[in-house]
């Protein structure tokens, strides 16, 4: 019967969870959403962003990321094309800087979907997560894997994904947090947009 083991899950997942809680960009976005517009505009960002990085763990169990190292310039086009779109929502940031914010939302959100699509976007933007994922399933992996195998790591990542990036939502969304954000707005928007503009150029530039 195929299965992971035990052992592979508790390698698996602390491993992820850095790479996941390490300064990047999406984790840069949730938390600014999350300070600057609440749970419920937040959240589903959030969501997006998780299942944005989860699609690069199915690319890298289907075997694409490997047509990434066999084919170095598709690797880099989707790297310029991504730093470039890193620097647009950084210079979007930079100018929302200056902008009133208005009370977060009380009920469900209208604009949800697009948020979440829009975190989807944002991770996909990226197609380093790749070839992480293809390296860390290998090392942990390094056996033949079945489909139901398969199916299962990537049920694990993507659980994995959604628990921290809807954790870091709700944790920085709470109203001390949003209360220092707002007294504060000018400078952290700021301070993220330049993180944000520093990957994306990182990201064209960098190999």
């Amino acid at each position: 019967m195929s299965g992971i083991a035990l052992s592979e899950v508790l390698t698996l997942v602390p491993a992820l969870s850095l790479a996941i809680l390490s300064p990047g960009p999406a984790i840069i976005a949730t938390a600014q959403a999350a300070a600057a517009h609440g749970r419920e505009r937040a959240l589903p960002y959030a969501l997006g962003l998780a299942t944005g990085a989860s699609l690069w763990c199915l690319v890298a169990l289907l075997g694409l990321a490997i047509v990434f190292r066999l084919n170095p310039l598709l690797f880099t086009a989707m790297k310029v094309f991504g730093g470039l779109y890193l620097l647009w929502f950084a210079w979007g940031l930079w100018q929302a800087a200056t902008e009133p914010l208005g009370q977060a939302a009380k009920g469900p959100s209208r604009g949800a979907l697009r948020g979440f699509l829009g975190g989807i976007t944002l991770n996909l933007s990226n197609p380093k997560p790749a070839l992480f994922y293809a390296t860390l399933i290998l090392s942990v992996f390094p056996r033949p894997l079945t489909p139901g195998d398969q199916a299962q790591i990537y049920g694990l990542c993507l659980v994995t994904e959604l628990f921290w990036y809807a954790l870091v939502a709700v944790l920085l969304s709470t109203a001390p947090i949003r209360s220092r954000y707002f007294a504060a707005q000018f400078w952290i928007d700021r301070s993220c947009a330049i993180a944000m503009g520093a990957l994306g150029m990182l990201l064209i530039i960098g190999h």
